[in-house]
């Protein structure tokens, strides 16, 4: 029987129940693009009405970008290098980062892995906004009354949906899968239909269709070609939740049921414009009767809603994988299950991301001009993963370079090809997601560094154990109980402990030197997780892992009782942290502005008391002042 994380028994879910859960999470976002992604690409174009040759090349392209980009990058390769069940960036970059030898070089690595997680939320921002909006917008076909009323109704659905996160997702789960299904299975039939009207659009599979386009509109095509980009927004899903569902049912949705509905619809659509030209203004919510139509409208708001749960379910977990690694200050982390540890709240992210989401809707007004937005983060995200990806290939699995390199070069030539088509939009909204990428970075390298140099400022003033043990006065007076002091090294006694036995002149019977590490693995066995030595006289050190995963429960790792005898009681045990406030200061490190910026996360940071798990009423927090 397999176990959780806690390591409690847990049952199987059928591979059927995995295929609908995969189809529903994980295809959320990539499966809305039909709403808008034909239609912008049309436009893209310039031309009033494009004629034949124009929708034969985009279909051909949109048909081989959903091939190589999402089938066989994401599906059949980049789904392969997952991090002990878990992917994303970050669990990418934890995968990779001892896999070169040069330290520079893996400082590189890192810097491009935390880049890619920040591109993420920039991503996690217009998703949302231009889901729900492109979906709203189909009122405007049943009434032009609608007009006035597109974005207080999208603000309105946006609002609700972040307030409601807080109730968690485990209820709204179980609609997800069967709702995309259905709107799966729309997508196909409405496609099919039309298909059936002009069989031979079908014929835009030769990839002849796409390479003739860039001769026929040369630099335009290239423009269109951003604009194409739309139908994999999304792909990076497959792998950010390959540790909800597995490989497996992931892969059997995608070519079972998401690709399907997908190249159906747009065919589709592209038959219906042939046919009907007229349509061109909205072919999607045009390729159905007009009795289907407000049906049509209702199913695509849950589509679109059910994109952004996704979407922003992602940005929860990439932000306590950061907080894990620590790239990112402790958030405060709600748990909304009591059975999937996957299921986090985090107040913070949640209530920033419905900010951000409205002014973009206030701001863009329409999905086409969000459009031009969209596409820098996605791109950018895709091409540091083929990067990271790249590393893997040749230090991981060792291919062959006669394979390797040309795959890996067909990889880098669509990424950069999308980014440089992408990168026309930037004076047009692209700028948005890359400046907001830009400025999450340096609040994750920030972090970063400012605690390297905080750790590297205590270890200087740490006082080994033994000196300590034997400048330790008899007349100092043992308590009962068990003192719990959390430090982050590995060696020397914590401050804690020395302001307690400063201030208040008593050790306890048991004191536990408790140092929480977080590993480049995505879980830690419950029966690997815990590591003590005995050192003197009543005084241990403990090492705690954890994987970047994982939730941390000290108390709960602590209370084991093949570890302690006896075993430590709650009741009898007090926790004490050390609360450091950061003084900017003159010496080397980094500039001011960066550590004034440091400063201001540490004190804002969420209550270690929280992050640790720690019971309340037992925990003392001691102050000390650190100058970097």
């Amino acid at each position: 029987m397999e176990i959780n994380r806690s390591g409690q028994p847990i049952a199987k879910t059928s591979l059927k129940g995995l295929i609908i859960g995969a189809t529903g999470v994980v295809f959320g976002d990539i499966g809305t693009s039909p709403i808008y992604a034909f239609k912008e690409a049309l436009n893209a174009t310039g031309l009033a009405q494009p004629d034949e040759p124009h929708i034969y090349g985009i279909l051909s392209l949109m048909f081989w970008s959903l091939l190589l980009v999402v089938s066989i990058k994401y599906v059949m390769i980049v789904m392969k290098a997952d991090n002990k069940g878990e992917g994303g960036s970050l669990a990418l970059l934890s995968l990779v980062s001892n896999l070169l030898p040069s330290q520079r070089a893996q400082l590189v690595l890192s810097f491009v892995g935390i880049f890619a997680a920040a591109l993420f939320f920039g991503d996690s921002m217009i998703t949302p906004a231009i889901s729900v909006l492109s979906a709203i917008e189909g009122l405007e076909i049943v009434t032009p009354v609608f007009s006035e009323f597109i974005e207080p109704i999208t603000i309105a659905i946006v609002i609700l949906l972040f307030a409601a996160q807080s109730k968690g997702t485990r209820f709204m789960g179980f609609l997800f899968g069967p709702i995309i299904c259905i709107w799966f299975l729309v997508l196909g039939i409405t496609g099919l239909s039309n298909i059936i009207q002009y069989p031979v659009i079908l014929t835009a599979i030769d990839p002849r269709y796409a390479i003739h386009y860039f001769f026929l509109d040369h630099w335009r095509a290239f423009i269109v070609l951003g604009s194409v980009f739309l139908v994999v927004t999304g792909a990076e899903a497959l792998y950010s939740d390959i540790g909800h569902f597995g490989r497996k049912p992931i892969n059997y949705a995608w070519f079972g049921i998401a690709m399907p509905g997908l190249l159906l619809n747009y065919f589709g659509q592209g038959a219906l414009i042939v046919t009907h030209p007229s349509v061109i203004a909205h072919p999607f919510f045009l390729s159905v009767p007009n009795w289907a139509l407000i049906p049509l409208i209702l199913l695509s708001t849950c589509a679109t809603i059910i994109a952004s749960q996704a979407v922003i379910t992602g940005a929860f977990s990439v932000a306590r994988q950061a907080v894990q690694l620590g790239v990112l200050p402790r958030l405060r982390i709600i748990h909304t299950s009591h059975s999937e540890s996957g299921q986090i709240y985090i107040p913070f992210i949640n209530w920033l991301l419905m900010i951000f989401v409205c002014l973009l809707v206030l701001s863009f007004k329409s999905s086409s001009n969000l459009a031009s937005a969209y596409g820098i983060a996605v791109t950018g995200t895709m091409l540091t993963t083929t990067i990271l990806i790249a590393v893997v290939i040749l230090k991981l699995w060792r291919w062959k370079k006669i394979f390797a390199f040309p795959i890996i070069a067909v990889m880098l030539v669509l990424d950069v090809a999308f980014l440089g088509a992408n990168a026309t939009k930037l004076l047009h909204g692209g700028w948005f997601p890359l400046v907001m990428a830009i400025v999450v970075f340096i609040f994750l390298t920030t972090w970063k560094k400012g605690r390297a140099l905080m750790a590297k400022k205590l270890e200087a003033d740490v006082l080994p154990v033994d000196i300590f043990h034997q400048s330790l006065s008899e007349r100092i007076k043992r308590v009962p109980g068990t003192a719990v002091f959390l430090t982050g090294r590995t060696g020397g006694v914590p401050h804690s402990l020395l302001h307690n036995l400063k201030h208040n002149k008593v050790l306890h019977e048991r004191n536990l030197f408790v140092t929480v590490t977080v590993d480049d693995v995505a879980h830690v066995p419950p029966a690997k997780r815990v590591k003590v030595e005995n050192l003197v006289n009543g005084f241990y050190r403990v090492i705690i892992r954890y994987g970047f995963m994982d939730d941390i429960d000290v108390p709960l790792a602590l209370n084991n009782r093949d570890i302690f005898v006896p075993a430590i009681a709650d009741q009898d045990t007090s926790y004490f942290l050390s609360r450091e406030t950061i003084l900017p200061g003159v010496s080397p490190g980094m500039s001011i502005w960066r550590e004034a910026l440091f400063s201001w996360m540490s004190r804002n940071a969420a209550n270690a008391m929280e992050f640790f798990n720690l019971p309340t009423n037992r925990v003392v927090e001691l102050g000390t002042q650190i100058e970097i």
